[in-house]
């Protein structure tokens, strides 16, 4: 292929999905009877606002009984305090006096906090989304009861590309540069309105059927119209704003392999003698089967992409711009013999292993 920046300038329109950037599935820390329910959904709430309660009767005996079995231990822990001081009794004595105090005392801790859990609170200022349970209903601990979001900051979410990830997260930084392409989003209805995005985080790892990479961006919930998380939007970024699209070079990572040392480098066609010589290159961060190559080449240079660990220094190639490879020439052709894995019936014109030899013409 013929070594050049990918297109990446110009607007790009990509297919978005709303949702919530805080949102939480709210469940009771103990098992109960739901007594009262307080919100319904849709119903807007503020934190720390009571939501739903179970009935408290067995926990408030329980914290009754802990609260007794507690100040028994506590006089006698304070009683063998004196007796220990004056010899009456034993160190194993007080000892054992002093752990069933300690234990009581945790015991009456955890009784009040268990009588606590049964009252749901709201986590953070927001909206019930979804409620899962009826009064009257036994829920057990961490079950789901009720899902709240926050709707005025909403997350954008699309799928992009490997070329125009490696354009939004460049190889010389840990994070995305979040006002590095301008993006904005529109929804069906609202014809001639846009609604700014700031980049949130940035997917390394592709989805296995598209290999695309998915990318997050955060914007505040319009003022005049409702959005709610799961609906959809068309997003657009800028890319003509990007500073390296005329200088990123980007290969496949099939073209690239490495010397005895470990040193990357590809193979690189020189024209009109169409012979093949190794260029070492300096390689940045692997996206999807794209290789960002951050030294060595110039855009024009014409390279190998395919077959590349059956070629040597100085083989002669001829293109193939039907099938868009380059195959050595057939008196530099290697004996079929001693490539791995070819049989002998093999074309006569030229090897199996020269056809994996690929300049492409792109």
């Amino acid at each position: 292929m013929i070594v050049k920046p990918p297109e990446l300038a110009g607007e790009r329109k990509f297919p978005g999905r709303v949702d919530a950037e805080k949102k939480a599935e709210l469940a009771f820390r103990v098992p109960g009877t739901v007594q009262e329910i307080l919100v319904k959904e849709g119903d807007p709430v503020t934190q720390d606002q009571v939501l739903i309660r179970l009935d408290p009767t067995d926990y408030e005996i329980a914290m009754r009984d802990a609260k007794a079995t507690f100040e028994r231990t506590q006089n006698d822990f304070q009683r063998a305090q004196e007796l220990v001081d004056k010899g009456f009794i034993s160190r194993s004595d007080f000892d054992t006096k002093e752990a069933e105090f300690k234990n009581a005392r945790a015991a009456l801790e955890r009784a009040e906090q268990d009588l606590k859990y049964t009252t749901l609170r709201a986590s953070f200022d927001g909206t019930i989304s979804k409620r899962y349970v009826e009064p009257f209903e036994e829920v057990q601990a961490k079950q789901e009861v009720l899902a709240m979001q926050d709707n005025n900051t909403l997350q954008v979410k699309v799928d992009v590309p490997e070329s125009i990830l490696i354009g939004i997260r460049p190889s010389d930084k840990d994070r995305p540069d979040p006002d590095r392409i301008p993006t904005w989003a529109s929804f069906d209805g609202q014809s001639g309105k846009t609604f700014a995005l700031r980049m949130r985080e940035v997917s390394t790892r592709a989805d296995p059927a598209t290999q695309t990479f998915e990318v997050t961006y955060t914007m505040q919930a319009p003022e005049d119209f409702i959005v709610f998380p799961g609906m959809t939007a068309t997003v657009t970024a800028d890319l003509g704003k990007l500073e390296e699209a005329e200088t990123l070079i980007v290969l496949p990572a099939s073209a690239v392999t490495a010397d005895e040392n470990l040193k990357p480098f590809v193979w690189a066609i020189d024209e009109p003698a169409m012979t093949v010589r190794k260029v070492p290159v300096e390689v940045g961060r692997l996206s999807g089967s794209s290789l960002e190559i951050e030294g060595g080449l110039e855009a024009g240079e014409r390279v190998v992409v395919a077959g590349v660990g059956y070629l040597a220094e100085g083989m002669q190639v001829r293109l193939l711009p039907q099938r868009e490879e380059a195959e050595p020439r057939r008196d530099e052709a290697p004996n079929p013999a001693d490539i791995p894995g070819v049989s002998d019936g093999i074309d006569t014109s030229s090897s199996d292993a020269a056809r994996r030899a690929g300049a492409a013409e792109s």
